[in-house]
């Protein structure tokens, strides 16, 4: 303390000597008169300069070599260490310069002056939790993977940089696809920081790719209980995590099990579609078709979904066409103006053969919103009326070009999944698919496949006989053969029941099918 004072003060006066050695050069015309051992020497400006600088390179000396002196007294008094403080001061200089010359290059974008300053403070400085994190950023930065994993591992050593290292491990693993190592470093990293979000979200995610729903859950816990995470959001899903475990259980055959996660699922999310479907049958395996009516009708009315109407049939399998239609009122009267429900009324009608019913069921819904599954719905209506079958080919073939209707789309991504999973099969997004309509629903035909509806859908005309031609009366036309039973073509349907289970064989073209 005592040393760093004297060195200020030093200062100071110098700065206060070069001032008045100024004035006094400015007061005497230029020139600086100097009174050494009774003779008198006169300096010109050059020369006082440079006999300044003297002065300054004289004082450095004489405190430098003052410095030695002091530590020489000090290591002569007993102190070993004194010397090896004295080098260190000035190592422990140059290792902090350096290191903040790093810094400002890698927050400048250049890695590589970042990384060469890094090294440097490595060699001066004996920190090793600055020294190698600049080293593992900078590397990180200029591409260097090798050198940045090396650093990484380095710091594991480290109490004070052990998260670091493992968090800067991980996203390398997670970089390169290795998923296990990248889980079990993600694990760890949350054991030292369960606070982070950044882990926290990183090892959600590895969880969920790998199917481990317990941990997931767990996680989330966490995140709910630290406030990261609002509770309408937390209360979602953990209802998917549920889900998730009860298909789990069901592929292990663990029935009771199964049957409580899917019913637990769906009281912590109502309106979760694939939660109350299997919520649903889980009633109904244990033989309480009244709950699973409740939960589907609770699930139906917010969000018309066809799994929700396959549950409900399975509910009553045995049961007529009739008896089905008047079950369904249901269900039906929730969202009446739903296209789910008004082509679920249809598809009901047409299996009790009621098709003018079916008709009035599906009303405008071609022309306001005409998907594939309405277009082959009025197929399926005029063929069981008896048309002729050129005006069910032209139904058909505007299917070709309509929208496939809503589908399980992810937010993220915006790609199409085949089945609801809680994990896009895309880009990985958690909780990211919604039953909805793609962005791109209808399918592009090639050659002028909007006129094949005007085409296929008229009826042959024979040509105007030629004048003075003789006209030869046509054979007489057999009756075309009556419609088949739709009853019977909705036995042969029933292995395609999960996308619409009660409707009649549509003829539908295998493009407009679900993938």
């Amino acid at each position: 303390m005592i040393w760093n004072f004297l060195k200020i003060a030093v200062f100071i006066t110098a700065i206060a000597a070069v001032t008045f050695g100024a004035a006094l050069l400015s007061a005497s015309g230029g020139e600086l008169r100097l009174t050494l051992a009774g003779m008198e020497y006169s300096l010109g400006p050059l020369r006082a300069l440079l006999g300044l600088l003297v002065l300054f390179v004289v004082l450095w000396a004489v405190l430098t070599v003052s410095g030695l002196l002091v530590t020489a007294v000090r290591f002569l008094a007993g102190d070993d260490r004194a010397f090896r403080r004295y080098l260190d001061r000035s190592r422990e200089r140059k290792g902090y310069h350096a290191l903040s010359e790093g810094i400002m290059a890698l927050a400048s974008g250049e890695p590589k002056a970042a990384l060469a300053q890094a090294t440097k403070a490595e060699r001066y400085l004996d920190s090793p939790e600055l020294t190698t994190i600049l080293v593992a950023q900078a590397a990180e930065a200029a591409g260097d993977r090798y050198r940045a994993s090396e650093a990484y591992k380095r710091l594991l050593s480290h109490p004070q940089s052990r998260f670091i290292g493992v968090r800067g491990l991980m996203n390398q693993k997670i970089a390169d696809g290795d998923t296990e190592t990248a889980l079990k470093l993600a694990e760890k990293a949350f054991a030292l920081k369960p606070r982070n979000a950044e882990v926290q979200d990183a090892l959600l995610a590895l969880q969920s790719q790998k199917g481990d729903w317990k941990g997931a859950r767990n996680v989330l816990g966490a995140k709910a209980r630290q406030g990261l995470l609002p509770r309408d959001v937390h209360r979602r899903r953990d209802a998917v995590m549920a889900l998730q475990e009860a298909r789990a259980l069901i592929d292990k055959e663990a029935s009771i099990e199964t049957r409580e996660a899917a019913i637990a699922a769906n009281k912590a999310s109502p309106d979760l579609i694939p939660a109350a479907a299997m919520a649903a049958r889980a009633y109904i395996a244990d033989g309480r078709p009244k709950y699973a009516t409740r939960v589907l009708i609770k699930a139906w009315e917010a969000q018309p979904h066809p799994d929700l109407a396959t549950a409900f049939a399975e509910i009553e399998p045995s049961e007529t066409p009739q008896e089905r239609l008047r079950r369904f009122a249901a269900l039906l009267r929730l969202r009446p103006d739903h296209p789910e429900t008004r082509m679920l009324a249809a598809e009901l009608n047409i299996a009790a053969e009621d098709f003018p019913a079916a008709r009035r069921a599906i009303g405008d819904l071609v022309d306001t919103d005409p998907t594939a599954r309405a277009l082959t719905i009025m197929a399926a209506i005029e063929r069981g009326e008896g048309k002729d079958d050129a005006v069910m080919r032209g139904w058909l073939t505007r299917a070709l070009t309509a929208s496939r209707g809503p589908q399980w789309v992810c937010d993220k991504c915006h790609q199409v999944a085949q089945d609801w999973t809680p994990v896009c099969p895309h880009c990985n997004g958690f909780d990211t698919l919604s039953w909805r309509e793609p962005s791109q629903g209808a399918v592009p035909m090639p050659h002028g496949a909007d006129m094949l509806p005007l085409i296929v859908g008229k009826g042959r005309t024979d040509p105007e006989p030629a004048k003075g031609a003789e006209i030869v009366e046509p054979e007489a036309k057999t009756e075309p053969p009556p419609p088949a039973d739709v009853s019977t073509v909705i036995e042969e349907r029933q292995g395609d029941v999960r996308s619409r289970p009660f409707a009649v064989d549509y003829a539908e073209p295998a493009d407009t099918r679900k993938s």
